[in-house]
C-alpha cells in the first residue's frame, strides 16, 4: 500500500466517524415511544425498563466505550489487586464526598497512567533531539511517568478525603450545639436534623441532609445515623452518634448529651491543635531564625553602619 492510499484510508475513516457522530447528534423527528417515556418511572420494578434505559446510543464514543469496557474492567481489577484493593478507594471516595464509583476512579487512574506514559515518551523524544539518548532511558522515563500518573489520582483523593474530614470535625461542635438548641426549643430529633441540614452550608450539613433523605423513605433514624458515621469513620462523629442513638433508645435527655458531646469535640480539637504545634515546633522556628531574626539584625545594624560611613 502506497503512502497516498494509506493517507486516504485514514482520512476516510476520520470522515466516516465524523459523519457518524453528526448523524447520531441529529434529534429524532416525532414523539418518543411510550415505552421510552414510561421506563424511567418503573426502573425499580421492571427489568425490561432497566435494560431499555441501559442501552447506549449509536454514536462512536458509546460503541468504543462498549468495546473497551471489558478490557478496562480487567485492567482495573488487576490494578486494584496491585494497589491494595477497592475497599480503601471506596472509603476515600465516600469521605471525600465524590459521587464517582470505584470502577470510574480506576478508569481515571488508567487514563492518567496512559497520559503520563505519553508525556514521558514525548519528553524523552524531545531530549533525544538535543542529545543522544538510549532507548533504555526512553523506556525508563515512560515507566516513571506512567507510575506517577497512576499514583497521583489516589494521592489527590486521599488529600481531598483528609481535608473534608477536617472540615467535618471542625463543624461538628457547632452542629451539635445547634441541635441541642433546637431540641431545647421543643422540636423532635428528626425536625432538628432537618433544620440543621436546611440552614447549614457545610459538609456535615450535607451529610445530615442525606440522613434525612434516607429517613424520609422509611429508614430508621438510628440506622441512618449509624450508617453515616460508619461510612465517614470520624471518631468524634462516631462517638456523638453512639451517644445520640443510645439516648434515643433509652429515652435519656438529648440536650445535655449533645452539649456534652459538643464540649468533648472542642476539647479534642484543642488537644489535636496542641499536639500539632508540638510536632511542628522545630518547623515553626525556621521562619523565625532565617527570616525574622536576620531582618531584625539588619534593622539594628544598618543605622550604626550608616553613621560610621558618614563619619569617616
Amino acid at each position: 500500500m502506497s503512502p497516498t492510499v494509506a493517507l486516504a484510508v485514514g482520512l476516510g475513516i476520520v470522515l466516516g466517524l465524523g459523519l457518524w457522530t453528526l448523524a447520531a447528534l441529529v434529534p429524532r423527528v416525532g414523539a418518543s415511544r411510550l415505552a421510552d417515556r414510561v421506563a424511567p418511572y418503573v426502573l425499580d420494578v421492571s427489568p425490561a425498563a432497566r435494560e431499555l434505559r441501559a442501552r447506549r446510543a449509536g454514536e462512536p464514543a458509546s460503541v468504543f466505550a462498549e468495546l473497551v469496557a471489558p478490557v478496562l474492567a480487567r485492567v482495573g481489577d488487576g490494578l486494584a489487586a496491585v494497589l491494595g484493593g477497592d475497599a480503601v478507594v471506596a472509603r476515600r471516595l465516600r469521605q471525600s464526598g465524590s459521587p464517582a464509583s470505584v470502577a470510574a476512579f480506576r478508569s481515571r487512574q488508567l487514563l492518567w497512567a496512559a497520559g503520563g506514559a505519553a508525556v514521558g515518551i514525548v519528553g524523552a523524544l524531545m531530549l533525544a533531539r538535543s542529545a543522544s539518548v538510549s532507548p533504555v532511558v526512553v523506556v525508563i522515563l515512560a515507566i516513571v511517568a506512567a507510575a506517577c500518573g497512576l499514583l497521583l489520582p489516589e494521592q489527590l483523593l486521599a488529600a481531598r478525603a483528609r481535608s473534608r474530614m477536617r472540615r467535618i470535625a471542625a463543624e461538628l461542635p457547632t452542629v451539635l450545639e445547634f441541635l441541642s438548641l433546637a431540641l431545647a426549643a421543643g422540636e423532635t430529633v428528626r425536625d432538628a436534623l432537618r433544620r440543621v441540614s436546611r440552614v447549614g452550608s457545610g459538609e456535615l450539613a450535607r451529610e445530615l441532609a442525606q440522613v434525612i433523605a434516607e429517613v424520609e423513605v422509611g429508614v430508621a433514624l438510628s440506622d441512618a445515623l449509624t450508617r453515616c458515621a460508619a461510612a465517614l469513620e470520624l471518631p468524634a462523629l462516631t462517638r456523638a452518634v453512639e451517644q445520640l442513638t443510645t439516648a434515643l433508645d433509652r429515652g435519656s435527655p438529648l440536650v445535655e448529651v449533645l452539649r456534652a458531646q459538643a464540649q468533648d469535640s472542642r476539647d479534642v480539637a484543642k488537644r489535636q491543635l496542641l499536639e500539632a504545634a508540638g510536632r511542628k515546633e522545630v518547623a515553626m522556628l525556621v521562619p523565625l531564625v532565617f527570616l525574622i531574626l536576620p531582618v531584625t539584625v539588619a534593622f539594628a545594624l544598618f543605622p550604626a553602619t550608616l553613621v560610621l560611613q558618614l563619619g569617616f
